[in-house]
């Protein structure tokens, strides 16, 4: 299945607390038990006000519909094509 890359705008995310942030997660779990096996979660990022998050996903249609059934902003939703790190550097012999 694609990964995705999901922003979302969430005033505060970055100042919430472990319960608040725990609060978030068991609501996204909750709907991804309806919507599997076509979506994953693999992990998101919290900064100031904003969540980054990646997915595994069937399409992006599963992903807008996570986001309204738990009440997730989306600002944007991208489809990553390739991943790179340090050693996609590295010429291979």
């Amino acid at each position: 299945m694609p990964k995705y890359v999901i922003e979302r705008t969430v005033p505060g995310a970055g100042q919430m607390d472990a319960a608040a942030l725990a609060q978030i997660a068991g609501k996204s779990n909750e709907v991804l038990g309806t919507l599997a096996p076509d979506i994953q979660w693999l992990h998101s990022y919290v900064s100031d006000d904003r969540i980054t998050c990646v997915y595994i996903a069937a399409n992006e249609e599963i992903i807008r519909e996570h986001g309204r059934c738990g009440g997730f902003p989306i600002d944007t939703v991208h489809q990553v094509t390739a991943v790179i790190d340090p050693t996609t550097a590295e010429v291979t012999r």
